[in-house]
C-alpha cells in the first residue's frame, strides 16, 4: 500500500481539476440534413434564432461559420456566413461557444469575432459581421452581445438644429435637421455614389459611418481612398458587405452599421451614417424570405421585408441622450427609374424626406443632380427662420414657373410681359442654376448657401 504525501495529494487533485475543467460539461450537436440553396437544414440541434454555430466537415476539415436563421419543429435551418464549399452531406453541426470533439480533442469555437464597439473602430474598415477587412490587428476585449433596445418614441430628443452638408442646393432648399433620416432616390449612373461621396467628406459630424451594402467590391477601396481620403477616413468606420458576399452577410452589415451609428450617438456624437444602399439590403433579406418558404407579395419581395426595413430606419434618429445625434442617409434603387417601387414607396412612408436624383438633370451635367420639385425635407421648417423658409419656397415657385414654361420660350412662342412671374424667373434662372450645381470638391456652408439663397429671393421682388 503506497501512502501519499500531503504535496503528492495536491499534485494529483490539480491534474484532476484541470482535466475536468478542459472536458466539456455538456455537448450538444446535430447532423446536416439538406442543404437548399443558401438554407442549411439541420437535425437534432434546436438554436434560437440568431444564435451562432459551427458546422464541422470531417472529409473536407472545414469548420465553416453559420447562424440561425428560423426554425421548422425539430429542423434547425441555417444560413453559412461564408461559402459552403466543402460541405458533406452529414457533416456535424455545434452550438458556437460549445466544445467539441476532434482528432486533437476538444475544441471551442466562436460564430464570428466582431471588433468591439467603441472608440477604437475609427479609422477601420469591417465586414458585416465586425471581422475586421483592413489588415489591422483585430482586439483581445471579449465581446458580449447586447440585445438593443428599441427606444420609447416619447423619450428621443426633438430634432431643433440644422446640419451642414457642405451642398448648397441641400442646405438651402432641403435643409437636413440633425436626427433627421433621408432617402436619396436614383437610378442606376444618376450620380448617386458622388452625392454620398459629398455628403461623407463635407458633412459637418464627429463621426461618419458607412454601410456598403451589396455594391460593387471594387467601390469599397475607391471609397476609402478616392472618396473620403485619409484625413476622412480617422473619423469614420466603414462596414462593407460586397454584393459577393452571402445575403446573411448582406442584411448584417446595414444592421452592423446602424449598431455603431448608435452607439456612437449615445456617448453623444454627432453622427451621420450613410448605408448605401437600402434596397440592396431589402434583396438581401428577400433571398432569406424566399430561402425559408415565405411567398412573395409585392415583385418578388416576400412580407419579412416590409417589416424590416422600419425596424432598421427606426435605429436611427436621435436617442436619449440630448447631447448626441444620428442622421442618416438611405440610397434607394430606383428599378428602371420606377419611383413606385415597392422598396421604393416603403421607404418614403417611413422616412423623413427624400432626396430625388433626376435623370434628366444628370444627363444635362447638371450635378448634384437633385431634382428639388420632386425632393422635400420634412423637418426643415423646424430647423430653419422663417425668412429661410420663405426664400426657399420663392426660389422654387420660380424654378417651377421656368420648367413649366421653358417648352414655350425655346420655340419663341412666348411674349415677354405677358406673366410676371415667368419673367422673373427667367430673368434669375441663370443664377438658380449656378446655385443648384456645385462642384464636386467645393465645399458650402450653411451660412454661404443661405446668403446666396436670400439674394436670389430678394432679387425677385
Amino acid at each position: 500500500m503506497t501512502v501519499l504525501g500531503p504535496e503528492q495529494v495536491l499534485v494529483k487533485l490539480n491534474h484532476a481539476r484541470d482535466f475536468l475543467g478542459e472536458a466539456p460539461r455538456s455537448i450538444r450537436e446535430g447532423r446536416i440534413k439538406k442543404v437548399s440553396g443558401f438554407v442549411l437544414e439541420v437535425e437534432g440541434l434546436p438554436l434560437a434564432i440568431g444564435a451562432g454555430a459551427c458546422i464541422f466537415s470531417g472529409a473536407s476539415k472545414r469548420v465553416i461559420d453559420a447562424e440561425c436563421i428560423g426554425f421548422d419543429g425539430d429542423i434547425t435551418f441555417l444560413m453559412a456566413i461564408d461559402a459552403i464549399d466543402g460541405i458533406t452531406p452529414g457533416a456535424l453541426v455545434y452550438p458556437a461557444n460549445t466544445p467539441f470533439r476532434t482528432s486533437q480533442g476538444f475544441m471551442t469555437r466562436s460564430s464570428v469575432e466582431p471588433l468591439p464597439i467603441d472608440l477604437s473602430l475609427l479609422g477601420r474598415v469591417v465586414d458585416g459581421f465586425g471581422r475586421p477587412l483592413d489588415g489591422k490587428p483585430g482586439s483581445d476585449v471579449k465581446i458580449v452581445k447586447k440585445q438593443s433596445k428599441t427606444i420609447n418614441p416619447l423619450l428621443r430628443n426633438p430634432i431643433q438644429e440644422p446640419l451642414d452638408t457642405g451642398i448648397r442646393s441641400a442646405n438651402g432648399m432641403l435643409t437636413v435637421g440633425r436626427g433627421q433620416r433621408l432617402g436619396i432616390f436614383a437610378g442606376s449612373g444618376v450620380g448617386k455614389s458622388v452625392t454620398l461621396g459629398m455628403l461623407a467628406r463635407n458633412c459637418k459630424a464627429d463621426v461618419i459611418v458607412i454601410a456598403l451594402v451589396g455594391e460593387r467590391g471594387r467601390e469599397v477601396r475607391e471609397f476609402c481612398e478616392d472618396v473620403l481620403g485619409e484625413e476622412a477616413l480617422k473619423r469614420a468606420v466603414v462596414v462593407a458587405a460586397p454584393a459577393d458576399s452571402s445575403p446573411l452577410a448582406r442584411a448584417k452589415g446595414a444592421w452592423y452599421g446602424t449598431e455603431i451609428a448608435a452607439w456612437f450617438r449615445d456617448q453623444g456624437k454627432h453622427v451621420v451614417l450613410i448605408v448605401d444602399s437600402l434596397t440592396r439590403f431589402a434583396m438581401a433579406q428577400r433571398e432569406i424570405g424566399l430561402s425559408l418558404g415565405e411567398a412573395p407579395v409585392s415583385r418578388g419581395y416576400t412580407p419579412s421585408v416590409f417589416g424590416k426595413l422600419p425596424e432598421l430606419i427606426e435605429k436611427a434618429g436621435n436617442g436619449t441622450n440630448p447631447n448626441g445625434s444620428l442622421t442618416a442617409f438611405y440610397t434607394i434603387l430606383l428599378d428602371g427609374d420606377d419611383i413606385n417601387d415597392p422598396i421604393s414607396d416603403t421607404a418614403r412612408g417611413v422616412l423623413d424626406g427624400h432626396l430625388f436624383l433626376s435623370r434628366e438633370l444628370a444627363d444635362g451635367g447638371h450635378y448634384p443632380a437633385i431634382d428639388i420639385e420632386r425632393s422635400i425635407s420634412r423637418v426643415m421648417p423646424r430647423v430653419v427662420t422663417e425668412q429661410h423658409l420663405l426664400a426657399a419656397r420663392r426660389v422654387k415657385q420660380l424654378y417651377s414657373r421656368y420648367m413649366r414654361g421653358r417648352d414655350l420660350l425655346n420655340m419663341g412662342a412666348y411674349a415677354p410681359g405677358s406673366d410676371p412671374d415667368f419673367d422673373r424667373a427667367i430673368r434669375l434662372w441663370p443664377q438658380i442654376q449656378n446655385f443648384l450645381q456645385q462642384d464636386v470638391t467645393q465645399v458650402i456652408t450653411l451660412d454661404e448657401s443661405l446668403k446666396e439663397l436670400l439674394a436670389i429671393a430678394e432679387a425677385s421682388q
